[in-house]
């Protein structure tokens, strides 16, 4: 166990500055790392990955599946065990062995870059939206009476008839197919009992939400239109399932991601949106930047200058 508490440390040490972790105390690295046979090395590494996972405050199923990388990286790569490396190739996370065009179980495909990507609460706020330009918009409408959620629905898509902004429909698939949407937007608890099958079928393109390594992992696997990382930042418009990830878990995922279209989400405002932007996501989701601003049209073209700054 020394053995694996010695290389835990050694990577919490090489990483602790990195902003992939929560405060720890410092470590010093004093000698070179461990040699260890063939034999035990995957268990090892696996292990320390995971130990180390943990007390960065990483949740348990994100340090799984760390731990699992750790492992494939030090045995398969050049170099061996080197503490300052962090895995971010597909390989390292056994992600789908080929691209999404190669797929063909793949969702339809959309542009690689969203641009901004309002997400909105109504079909008023996306008509104005539509008349802002923004690239992207999401329909997140929260209501019980399903009359009111498919006319919603229809209204928003009338909306952007003709124009360049791709609209996205939160939760209501059934309803998206129906009025012809151009995708859907899915929360990984939704893919229980959302019929996959028939939104492919359908021509519907599928927007998938992700909270750490692990629901990245399990996104891959139904090769999704895009994949939205978050909550980046502290946010009170929904309860999150992890703590905020910060910039630097962003730009690890991005670049282990960069295979797909990329949405970074979660509490991004004018003050972050531009150091967003460069952790490679091509897509910046905002919801308070747009909504809470004196002039959202104004909002919308101030937002964007900063993400191409």
């Amino acid at each position: 166990m020394s053995l694996i508490r010695d290389l835990a440390d050694q990577i919490i040490q090489a990483h602790r500055s990195d902003d992939l972790c929560i405060p720890i105390p410092a470590f010093s690295i004093n000698s070179p790392p461990p040699r260890i046979d063939n034999e035990a090395a995957a268990d090892h590494y696996e292990l320390a990955g995971a130990l180390a996972a943990i007390e960065m405050g990483f949740i348990e199923s994100d340090a799984k599946v760390l731990g699992k990388a750790w492992s494939r990286m030090t045995l398969h790569d050049d170099g061996g065990f080197n503490p300052f490396k962090w895995p971010s190739r597909p390989e390292h996370f056994d992600l789908l062995p080929w691209t999404r065009n190669m797929n063909p179980n793949a969702f339809k495909e959309c542009p690689k870059r969203l641009g901004l990507y309002g997400v909105m609460p109504d079909a008023d706020w996306v008509k104005r939206m539509v008349e802002a330009e923004i690239p992207t918009v999401q329909l997140r409408f929260k209501s019980e009476d399903r009359y009111k959620i498919r006319r919603q629905i229809k209204e928003s898509v009338k909306a952007v008839e003709s124009s360049k902004t791709l609209l996205f429909i939160n939760d209501y698939w059934e309803e998206a197919i129906d009025a012809e949407a151009y995708g859907v937007h899915l929360g990984q608890e939704d893919l229980e009992t959302a019929d996959l099958e028939k939104i492919r079928g359908a021509g519907l393109r599928l927007g998938l939400s992700t909270h750490g390594y692990s629901e990245l992992v399990i996104a891959d696997r139904f090769c999704p239109s895009y994949i939205a990382m978050g909550a980046i930042f502290p946010t009170n418009l929904k309860k999150m399932p992890t703590a905020p990830q910060g910039l630097g878990r962003l730009y690890q995922y991005a670049k282990l991601m960069s295979h797909y279209p990329l949405v970074a989400i979660g509490g991004i405002d004018q003050d972050s949106i531009h150091a967003v932007s460069k952790s490679g996501v091509g897509s910046v989701a905002v919801v308070r930047a747009i909504t809470q601003a004196k002039d959202p049209k104004a909002a919308v073209k101030h937002l964007q200058e900063l993400m191409q700054s």
